[in-house]
C-alpha cells in the first residue's frame, strides 16, 4: 500500500513538473459531453415559501450505499477558530456514501447522486475507480460497501427515470455504471470544466463512470441578486423538487430542496459535508475549489434553514 501512495504522488509530481514546463493549467475534469437541460425552470425560490409547510407529494428515501473514511481536513476546515478551539485533528473522519431516491406520484423515480457500483463489492478490479487511484484512496481499506446502487434498483417496481448530481466529484458519482443506459443525468453547470493537474489521475475514473451514459443536462440557473440563493430551478414545474445553486465545492454545486410527504428537506451535496461542522458553524475544508465563494454558499444554506426550521437538513456524507 505505501508503495502505490508513493507510485501515486511519485506520477501526480511528474504530471506537474511536465504540465508547468509546458505552460498547462490542469487538464478538465471529464470530457463527458453536456448540454442545456430541457428540464426544470428557473424561479425565484420564493414562490414555494408559502406552502413550505405544507406535506409535499414526493416520497423521499436516503440510502447508505457504503461506509467509508477520509481525512478530516478536507472535510472540515481546521484551521477555523472554533475548530482549533474544539481541537480537531487531520485524522480519518467516518462518513457515508449516500444516494437520495424521489418517487413523484406523476413524473416517476428519480435519486439524488448515485452511491456506489456493483462492481466495487462483486469484482473491485473491474470497478470504475480502480489500480492507482484506488490504492492511494485506501478503498480496500476504509470503504465498506453496504447497497450498491444496482443492487437497489433491482428491488425497484419502476424504472428509473432521471439522475440529479449535487456534482461531479467521484464519490458521488460511484454508482454511476449501475445506472441503466440512456437515462437522464441532470447537473450543475461548469462541472466537467474544471482543469488541475490532478485530473490526470481522476479524470479517467470520472469519465469510466459516465462512458456510455446520457450527455450531461445542465440546470438552467438564472442568477439572483434578491433570493436566498445564487439560483434555483423549479425541477418539475409544480414546487416540490428544487435545484438550488451553491457554487464553491465545484462551479455547479447543487443542493435540492424537496417538499416531500413528511415536511421539506433539504441536501446540501458537500456544500457542508458533517454534520459538526454544519452545528459549529465550520464550512468545509480543502476539498472545496473556491474557498471564499465555497463559505458564501455555506452561510446562504444555514441562513435558510434557520429561516426556515422546518426544513429538515442532511448533509452530504453524514446525517
Amino acid at each position: 500500500m505505501k508503495n502505490a501512495k508513493r507510485l501515486f504522488l511519485a506520477v501526480l509530481a511528474l504530471v506537474t513538473l511536465s504540465a508547468a514546463g509546458l505552460g498547462v493549467v490542469g487538464v478538465e475534469l471529464s470530457s463527458h459531453p453536456h448540454q442545456p437541460s430541457a428540464l426544470g425552470n428557473p424561479k425565484p425560490l420564493t414562490d414555494v415559501l408559502a406552502v413550505l409547510n405544507e406535506p409535499g407529494p414526493v416520497d423521499l428515501e436516503t440510502i447508505t450505499s457504503a461506509d467509508w473514511a477520509v481525512e478530516r481536513s478536507g472535510l472540515i476546515n481546521l484551521n477555523h477558530p472554533t475548530a482549533k478551539a474544539a481541537g480537531l485533528t487531520a485524522e480519518n473522519e467516518p462518513i457515508q456514501v449516500f444516494f437520495h431516491a424521489l418517487r413523484h406520484p406523476t413524473k416517476g423515480l428519480f435519486i439524488i447522486d448515485t452511491g456506489v457500483e456493483s462492481a466495487l463489492r462483486n469484482a473491485p478490479e473491474k470497478a470504475a475507480v480502480s489500480g492507482i487511484v484506488s490504492s492511494a484512496l485506501k478503498l480496500e481499506e476504509t470503504l465498506k460497501v453496504r447497497e450498491p446502487l444496482g443492487e437497489w434498483l433491482a428491488k425497484q417496481s419502476q424504472p428509473l427515470a432521471g439522475v440529479f448530481l449535487t456534482h461531479l466529484h467521484m464519490d458521488h458519482i460511484l454508482g454511476m455504471r449501475d445506472v441503466p443506459a440512456g437515462t437522464p443525468v441532470y447537473s450543475g453547470p461548469g462541472e466537467t470544466s474544471p482543469r488541475a493537474f490532478l485530473n490526470v489521475l481522476i479524470k479517467p475514473v470520472t469519465d469510466r463512470s459516465l462512458e456510455g451514459k446520457a450527455p450531461l443536462s445542465e440546470w438552467p440557473y438564472r442568477p439572483e441578486t434578491s433570493g436566498p440563493f445564487e439560483g434555483a430551478v423549479d425541477i418539475f414545474g409544480d414546487g416540490s423538487v428544487w435545484a438550488l445553486w451553491v457554487p464553491g465545492h465545484t462551479p455547479g454545486s447543487t443542493a435540492y430542496l424537496v417538499r416531500s410527504t413528511k415536511g421539506p428537506v433539504l441536501l446540501m451535496g458537500d456544500a457542508s459535508h458533517t454534520r459538526w461542522g454544519w452545528e459549529h458553524d465550520v464550512e468545509p475544508g480543502t476539498f472545496t475549489a473556491d474557498a471564499p465563494r465555497g463559505v458564501e454558499s455555506f452561510k446562504k444554506l444555514r441562513a435558510f434553514a434557520q429561516a426556515h426550521p422546518q426544513v429538515e437538513v442532511r448533509m452530504g456524507h453524514q446525517h
